[in-house]
């Protein structure tokens, strides 16, 4: 019934609006139906353009024929058969825009990116000469996961804290964009998926270490915020584990070479985190937590340990030059970049201001992507000078520790290789020559 009553209000007002009108392919169909409601009645949203358009005059037309009645009943019906499904599309989307959203800050996203990076970084120092880039994906994406499952149980856990933090107020659990509930399903699905990837890809080490590194940060480190000021060197540990992981993921195992990255963030991130202590001390009173800084007023403590980890970080660029990790040139830039953030430091220490805090977080900032670039791009995959003077020597042997001996015209002078378990099942080697004593194997550099 409704039908038929519109069709003849809406076939008066065209015919008349036809009449005026000296296109007569003015009207347009799809914008006609879209004002009647089912009761034939002009939907008041429209556009005063449109009203005027559609009852311009009232004088009586004729009807239209029975076969533009049913063609256009026909698109009416269809244009009302798609608009709900459009709707559920478009809601669909907001929703998937709001929980990514959420998730993202709940991950910490940014925060899990630099965590990959370090990680990704000991992947590649671990790799020797050939790096697996399928393995260094499945590194990367097992330790984002656990990073970002480790991130929302600590926002889980501090809830309450965040909401009293203007820095952190705004955060999916404390705003209620999102319930706690989900928020722990999200965590746990993705800190499983994260372990399960490792230990699928990688190995059960590197598995064990990022599952150990989510336990250390969510269930120890969190709740240590709110009872001492240790906190802050266990956190340390947790951001120090990453590259160590990398390591282990391309290696399968964990060795003296492998341990220069990991001491760099440890002695990296107290700087960082006592400037960001004082610069944020009211804010984390508010919170309640118990960091390094409420217990100094002055800060001259705070500036203290800061520049003594920084001196710390001196001769990092050394024992990676003198372990075979990197060449000369890193040695070099280590120690400017070292030295630039004693500096700041330094300044800090003599005048304890919120502006030289500022700096000196600035200096770690930009001292940690320098330092990784470095590393990377001086590291030696292998040792060139013992290569060069055995080249005639490489075989493949077992992964464990043995001794080789080769009888030359002198029996005094004997060279001996130390085979010590490499990446990817692969052997490096390292060379010694010993005289006296031709059965003891001296492990020299060995390619990890």
């Amino acid at each position: 019934m409704w039908r038929n009553s519109a069709t003849v209000s809406f076939s008066s007002k065209l015919l008349s609006c036809s009449s005026s009108s000296a296109n007569p392919n003015y009207f347009h169909y799809a914008s006609a139906f879209s004002i009647f409601s089912p009761n034939g009645v002009v939907d008041q949203t429209l556009s005063p353009s449109h009203q005027r358009f559609y009852c311009s005059s009232a004088v009586p037309s004729p009807s239209p024929s029975s076969g533009s009645v049913i063609k256009l009943g026909f698109l009416a019906n269809k244009s009302d058969a798609f608009r709900p499904l459009c709707l559920k599309a478009r809601d669909a989307v907001q929703l998937a825009r709001h929980y990514g959203r959420c998730y993202w800050e709940l991950s910490k996203a940014r925060l899990s990116m630099l965590v990959v990076a370090t990680s990704g970084t000991g992947y590649v120092l671990g790799s020797g000469n050939a790096v697996d880039l399928a393995g260094l994906c499945y590194t990367c994406a097992g330790t984002m996961m656990v990073a970002a499952s480790a991130n929302s149980l600590n926002q889980v856990f501090e809830i309450n804290n965040d909401a009293k933090m203007k820095r952190t107020r705004l955060r999916p659990l404390p705003s209620g964009r999102i319930a706690i509930p989900h928020a722990v399903t999200w965590a746990s699905s993705v800190g499983f998926a994260g372990t399960a990837l490792l230990a699928w890809k990688a190995n059960m080490l590197a598995a064990g270490l990022a599952a150990s590194n989510l336990v250390l940060y969510a269930f120890v480190y969190t709740p240590l915020k709110q009872i001492h000021p240790v906190n802050t060197w266990v956190g340390a540990v947790v951001g120090a584990i990453p590259p160590l992981l990398g390591w282990a993921a391309a290696s399968g195992q964990i060795s003296l070479n492998g341990l220069i990255l990991p001491a760099a963030l440890y002695f990296w991130q107290i700087p960082h985190f006592m400037a960001l202590a004082y610069l944020c001390r009211d804010d984390y009173a508010a919170g309640g937590y118990r960091m390094f800084s409420l217990a100094d007023a002055s800060g001259r403590r705070i500036a203290a340990v800061a520049f003594r980890n920084c001196l710390y970080l001196i001769p990092l660029g050394f024992i990676a030059y003198d372990w075979g990790v990197a060449s000369g040139w890193f040695c070099v830039e280590s120690s400017v970049i070292t030295l630039a953030i004693s500096a700041a430091a330094f300044s800090f220490y003599r005048d304890r201001t919120t502006q030289k805090a500022r700096r000196m977080f600035y200096a770690s900032l930009l001292y940690l992507p320098v330092f990784l670039s470095g590393l990377l791009f001086h590291r030696l995959s292998d040792n060139p000078q013992c290569l060069a003077e055995n080249p005639n020597s490489i075989v493949e042997l077992p992964s464990f520790p043995e001794a080789v001996t080769e009888s030359e015209e002198d029996d005094q002078k004997k060279k001996v290789r130390y085979v010590t378990a490499g990446p990817q099942g692969r052997a490096p080697v390292a060379y010694a020559s010993i005289a006296p004593f031709p059965f003891l194997p001296v492990p020299s550099y060995v390619d990890q």
